[in-house]
């Protein structure tokens, strides 16, 4: 392995932007601290271009505003892979926008690869093997090891031919405007302001009664506060589905605490007075002021003509996925597919109306679903 250079100081960050504005093409990754911080952060950019790979260390740069530019202009092609949560925390951290994506990730999943992580393509295609142990490593750590380096380095150095290889397949199959249409969409994500109760946002709470969900609360409400203390993430102090036991168990006493299901010893012993107390406060709650979960359309009283199309559209999806050899999910996913269901377009001018689509589904998937709904 080369020497890496790794960029620490304003002026450095300055003179590259300088050399990137001159590249149509740059491959992109970044490293954060999120299996070690309670706020994660961007710890490490590693950027590939024709002159070569480096890397900036946005914890000693202080002033990364040079990049802007280059990032969010559409004629220099910007090659992510699995770009989702980079782009969410360029966005929150450093206020960047990225324009021009290509996602090597979205390219796998519309050519029907099986395995879609970096390291499986990668090692498939190229025989490049990733070191997968410093995926979970603390990147916030100073210094970085020469492993450490040459694995984040690794991330885009082979990204450029990976896309070209990619870019040449989906023109192949005729998906290549599939790939463009979701690289935009991708463009647009964002972190979001999640305000309200914590225990909406918890998988499985809509099961739950208002008392059970007014204890899960408190518990969630304690643990935020517990792992901002510490400098923790959430899972680091207790699972949520440990919480979720508790909420629906609500023990009283340490004994009952100690027997709920799934509930580490380690966890009892070290968190019971804490888990305990805000049990008690859950149930202290007044009726009228539990949390209450907003009833979805799906929890509505079930339309069996609905339930029907929605049956048949499951079984058109599973005969055309194998047809175009992509993941059922990939060609059109269930929340697309239930409002098809409710909606039960009958022309090309209904599909439209139906914003769940995406304009490549409805030119090749449109005629199919309009002949399946015809007349139901």
């Amino acid at each position: 392995m080369t020497h890496i250079p790794i960029l620490t100081s304003d002026d450095q960050v300055a003179k590259l932007a300088h050399q990137l504005a001159q590249e149509s093409v740059i491959a992109v990754d970044l490293e954060a601290d999120s299996m070690h911080s309670y706020r994660e952060k961007v710890c490490l950019i590693q950027v590939t271009s024709a002159a070569g790979t480096l890397l900036i260390d946005p914890l000693q740069v202080t002033n990364l505003d040079p990049l802007k530019p280059i990032l969010s202009d559409p004629s220099t092609r910007k090659i992510f892979h699995a770009a989702d949560y980079d782009l969410r925390c360029l966005h929150r951290d450093f206020g960047m926008e990225i324009h021009g994506l290509f996602d090597t990730m979205i390219c796998a999943q519309l050519l029907g690869e099986k395995r879609i992580g970096l390291a499986d393509l990668l090692g498939k295609y190229f025989d490049v093997n990733l070191d997968k142990r410093f995926q979970r490593a603390d990147w916030s750590k100073r210094p970085l090891s020469t492993e450490m380096i040459n694995y984040a380095a690794e991330d885009t150095r082979h990204l450029h031919r990976l896309a070209e290889m990619f870019e040449t397949r989906l023109k192949e199959l005729g998906r290549l405007d599939w790939a463009h249409e979701e690289f935009a969409l991708q463009e647009e994500v964002r972190f979001s302001d999640n305000d309200g109760p914590l225990c909406l946002r918890v998988k499985g709470a809509a099961n739950l009664d208002r008392r059970p969900l007014g204890i899960l609360e408190e518990l969630l409400q304690w643990r935020e506060t517990e792992a901002e203390r510490r400098d923790l993430p959430l899972f680091k102090v207790i699972g949520t589905k440990d919480l979720m036991a508790l909420a629906l168990s609500a023990p009283e006493t340490m004994q009952e605490l100690k027997a709920t299901a799934g509930l580490s010893p380690r966890h009892a012993d070290r968190l019971g007075k804490k888990l305990l107390a805000a049990i008690q406060r859950g149930k202290q709650i007044p009726d009228a002021e539990l949390p209450v979960y907003p009833r979805q359309a799906t929890r509505q009283r079930r339309d069996p003509q609905v339930d029907a199309r929605l049956e048949r559209l499951k079984k058109w999806r599973r005969e055309s996925a194998g047809t175009y050899q992509l993941d059922p999910g990939v060609l059109i996913n269930n929340a697309q597919l239930e409002e098809l269901a409710r909606c039960n377009p009958q022309s090309s001018e209904d599909l439209e109306n139906i914003p769940a689509m995406k304009n490549w589904q409805r030119c090749e998937l449109g005629a199919g679903i309009l002949k399946l709904l015809a007349g139901t």
